[in-house]
């Protein structure tokens, strides 16, 4: 068994791509964490029907927003849509090993070995694997199994990383997104549908 274990509480929601942008810029503006959650409670910023719900969308956002560093943030918010939609990807894939184990080694290898379509054959290959090392992931009914499955491909839907038809777009990183990722982390670059080639050149 693996010893450390996949989170997979990212059943709520999607990117949350306005919401995302909204509490970035608020970040940008307090540069404390505590005093965005504050705003975004008691002024009800993302808008949700119970204040349950606000707390734990509010969770949700932030921990995937504090994976970004403060060059990624203000690009998040001056950059390109595309530039965006990359931006919180990443996010996600920081956030969750789970989501980039999957985008490392089913969507880019397939991407690589000029694989153009993703099924939901090749997830549930994925997870099946996974579970035999993460106790966590066998654990998971089969209906949890087919929600994350459903979340994750429409992630890559609004991340411009998939079409409907579940074709895999190749990936243009643009300059000013390479250069917000510090180079410590230009591994996380992996989660993205390019070639060795391209990861080379942006190294």
């Amino acid at each position: 068994m693996a010893s450390k274990k996949y989170s997979m509480s990212f059943t709520t929601g999607s990117l949350f791509r306005q919401e995302s942008l909204k509490m970035a810029r608020l970040f940008l503006d307090f540069r404390d964490w505590s005093a965005v959650r504050k705003k975004v409670l008691s002024e009800n910023l993302l808008q949700t029907r119970t204040l349950n719900t606000l707390k734990r969308v509010y969770r949700e956002i932030s921990s995937r927003l504090k994976t970004l560093c403060e060059e990624e943030l203000t690009l998040m918010l001056n950059g390109t849509p595309q530039d965006q939609s990359h931006l919180l990807w990443l996010a996600v894939c920081r956030r969750y090993e789970f989501i980039a184990d999957f985008a490392k080694e089913v969507l880019r290898e397939r991407f690589i070995a000029f694989k153009s379509v993703l099924q939901y054959e090749d997830f549930d290959a994925f997870f099946n694997q996974k579970a035999e090392w993460h106790d966590e992931l066998d654990r998971i009914a089969y209906a949890t199994q087919i929600k994350v499955r459903q979340i994750i491909f429409k992630m890559m839907r609004e991340a411009g990383l998939l079409t409907d038809s579940h074709i895999i777009n190749p990936v243009v990183l643009s300059a000013q997104f390479l250069q917000a990722i510090p180079r410590r982390q230009r591994q996380d670059l992996l989660i993205f549908p390019v070639f060795q080639a391209d990861l080379c050149r942006w190294a």
